[in-house]
């Protein structure tokens, strides 16, 4: 069973790095795009480059720890197109630093973000994919959620987190039979904004030496996204973790 080709598309955190690129990539392919996020400025501007492009985008202004601002997101994909087809719940904090350091507040922030933002998109979108029969969500995790290291305990967490949310979400929706499929991708090291989060300089030069010598670009990241939306309706591609091939672990 093949897909419908134009869809509507929401995703967070969608002002730079792995969401900006996969809006342009989606957009390109025919699907009409909400982006949010909470830059007025790198919003337009995408906006206007897939417009110029011949696509076709809107945006709305989104602070994915606010639960309103998230029903707002949803809001603005079902009053411009109507419906909603696939939630991308992208947007993500990665502030790593020992436990010592006591940084309470970038946990508490990591938590709002990868856990809560992830959580208050899918009570978005449930509710018009159920009415719909048919729905994708796709959660950003990350290869953390798999294992961690010094530093990186809080974010694994998040996103060890997002997985459990992720398979509970898909076993519930298998079970009430409605159509709505939920994946998981899981990126490694990848080129985007989200190193430039780390506070703690014990562990930041580190890391930045490895980004710096094996990630990716977002692109690669945005292709495997448009290749899980577009796998027939009948197939759910449950997680696909993905790494730079140079990166050990």
């Amino acid at each position: 069973m093949k897909q419908n080709s134009q869809k509507v598309i929401v995703i967070t955190g969608a002002s730079s790095g792995i969401g900006e690129a996969t809006a342009k990539l989606l957009a390109v392919q025919g699907n009409k795009i909400v982006l949010g996020a909470r830059r007025k400025d790198k919003l337009e501007k995408i906006v206007a480059e897939i417009s110029a492009a011949g696509g076709i985008a809107t945006y709305q202004l989104t602070d994915v720890t606010k639960r309103n601002d998230v029903d707002m997101l949803a809001k603005k994909a079902l009053d411009e197109y109507g419906q909603i087809d696939v939630w991308i719940n992208n947007a993500g904090l990665m502030p790593q630093s020992t436990f010592d350091k006591l940084k309470v507040d970038e946990w508490e922030k990591m938590i709002d973000v990868n856990i809560k933002g992830t959580l208050y998109g899918i009570a978005a979108a449930l509710l018009p994919m159920r009415q719909k029969k048919q729905g994708h969500f796709i959660n950003i995790s990350s290869i953390a959620g798999h294992l961690t290291h010094p530093g990186g305990g809080v974010y694994s967490a998040t996103k060890s987190a997002v997985l459990a949310i992720s398979d509970s979400l898909r076993q519930e929706e298998a079970l009430a039979k409605s159509n709505i499929r939920v994946s998981v991708i899981s990126p490694g090291a990848i080129a985007t904004e989200l190193t430039h989060t780390i506070t703690d300089q014990d562990i930041k030069p580190a890391i930045d030496k490895l980004y710096q010598q094996v990630a990716i670009a977002p692109e690669r990241i945005a292709q495997v996204i448009a290749f899980t939306i577009n796998s027939p309706v009948d197939t759910t591609l449950n997680e696909i973790i993905i790494r730079p091939s140079c990166q050990q672990v």
